[in-house]
């Protein structure tokens, strides 16, 4: 492989599957590959995932391995069974940017003892727009200063444990009504608007974050051309404006804003024109022919005259600084996660329940940043007491099938982001109108309440273990074994 090609594939995250390295991975990074991105289809456990990292290294020392772990609602390692530390909305409920960092620092000792090397968290978006289909709970919350403070405390939490953190998604997903996997956002707003989207950035920047991912979104009080590939926002705005000197990696090159619009290939090209460094790719596309693809492109706009291959090596270097990093040996210790979980439950008009309850799980469609994760709390409450009945549906429920089997025991209600599924929120006020007794448990962004609701619990996201801290306030703790 020549140097030019060898500097190309440098900057390059591709993702692949299956629970061991493809071989065609393993020869890359011998050949001088970024790295790799994980996914949930990566993750059996721990002990899997240090023996994988541990094969990808030893191909490459300075390999850059990143994961999307987020906690909450967005989690690879524990996306077979939901995460054991709650996402940023109830750490942002929960007030305590200490505790932030505590748990952030325990996430990030889980993630070294891994091998993992980056982290793509937090989300600095600040969610001002609550029909936001893609951020949501991800976010710490609508207000910027309570954003900035909780993403300079995950960030040095994160980092503490020797893990990096990459916040997300420059300029600033948090005002948009279109999920960049499907289509291309653009933001409204003026100046003041984008200052404020900007305040977490900066305070992560200021607390030493190592890598920012750009957004796939257009920002017309900056530029008409996407935030990823645009000059104007990740050099004129990131590095001279921000002051920021790190790494940047574009968000997924397959997401729709970018693939659909522009086109992979000349994606990744003016990406690394506009200033990003890593090219992140393989949530969708995770076969070999991709790094031929995405390589050729590069290359290809270097010896065009197009792109400078000092602007390549540069960000190849970036990449590889960032890489092999991870340094382990601090503790873990989950019952952080549970704790922010339970300071985080808001809860009105709440009685103990009068025996085993039918539990109503009303299910959205899972976004794409989300996947495939178990959540709810029927089946948390039913491994407290088999007598629990659990009853789910995509879309409308059978009323008067609820009416019969709730007939003289406790209803419970678990709904996502009520406000953004029409055809729940009119589930939701019928089955009220008959039990108006009902408790209502909203695992979303809390912004509708079902008409004629007395009683609520908020839990500010869709974690396990936040499904487990509401079961503990309306059923009372699991006992535990002694130990």
């Amino acid at each position: 492989m020549d140097a030019l090609r060898r500097l190309a594939e440098g900057c390059l995250l591709p993702g692949f599957v299956g629970t061991r390295a493809p071989d065609w991975v393993l020869r890359r990074l011998r050949d001088g590959l970024g790295g790799a991105v994980l996914f949930g289809r990566n993750v059996v456990d721990p002990e899997q995932v240090a023996a994988l990292t541990a094969e990808l290294h030893a191909a490459r020392l300075d390999a850059l391995l990143a994961i999307d772990e987020e906690g909450g609602d967005v989690t690879r390692m524990e996306a077979r069974a939901g995460s054991s530390y709650p996402g940023n909305l109830a750490l942002g409920a929960a007030g305590d940017p200490d505790l932030t960092r505590a748990v952030a620092a325990s996430l990030g000792a889980e993630l070294a003892a891994a091998g993992i090397d980056l982290d793509l968290a937090p989300v600095a978006d600040v969610n001002s727009n609550p029909d936001n289909p893609v951020i949501g709970v991800r976010s710490f919350g609508a207000d910027a200063d309570l954003v900035a403070a909780h993403v300079a405390a995950f960030v040095e939490g994160l980092q503490a444990a020797g893990v990096g953190a990459c916040v997300k998604h420059f300029p600033g997903h948090g005002d948009t009504a279109v999920d960049s996997h499907v289509g291309l956002p653009v933001v409204a707003g003026g100046a003041e608007e984008l200052e404020a989207a900007l305040r977490p950035f900066r305070a992560a920047i200021a607390a030493g974050v190592r890598a920012v991912m750009t957004a796939h979104l257009v920002v017309p009080v900056l530029d008409a051309e996407p935030a990823t590939v645009s000059r104007a926002v990740l050099t004129g705005l990131l590095r001279e404006r921000l002051g920021y000197t790190g790494l940047v990696i574009t968000d997924g090159l397959e997401m729709a804003a970018i693939r659909s619009t522009i086109g992979l290939e000349e994606g990744a090209v003016r990406a690394l024109e506009a200033g990003a460094d890593a090219i992140c790719v393989g949530g969708g596309l995770a076969e070999e022919d991709v790094v031929d693809l995405l390589a050729g492109a590069l290359t290809d706009a270097v010896r065009s005259g197009r792109l400078g291959e000092e602007r390549l090596a540069e960000a190849a270097g970036r990449v590889a600084a960032a890489g092999g990093a991870t340094r382990g040996g601090a503790a873990s210790d989950r019952g952080l996660g549970l704790e922010a979980a339970r300071r985080a439950l808001r809860a009105t008009g709440l009685a103990p329940l009068a025996g085993p309850p039918v539990v109503v799980e009303l299910r959205p469609a899972a976004s794409i940043a989300v996947g495939v994760v178990p959540w709810g709390m029927g089946e948390v409450l039913r491994g407290r007491d088999p007598a629990v009945t659990v009853l789910r549906a995509d879309g409308t429920p059978d009323l008067d099938a609820v009416a019969a089997e709730a007939a003289g025991r406790p209803l419970v209600l678990v709904v996502r982001d009520l406000h953004r599924w029409p055809a729940h929120a009119v589930a939701a006020d019928a089955i009220l109108a008959r039990r108006p007794d009902t408790i209502v448990v909203e695992m979303g962004l809390p912004v509708r309440r079902p008409a004629g609701a007395r009683a609520w619990l908020d839990t500010h996201g869709a974690a396990r273990v936040s499904a487990v801290a509401a079961a503990d306030l309306l059923v009372g703790p699991k006992e535990r074994s002694a130990t």
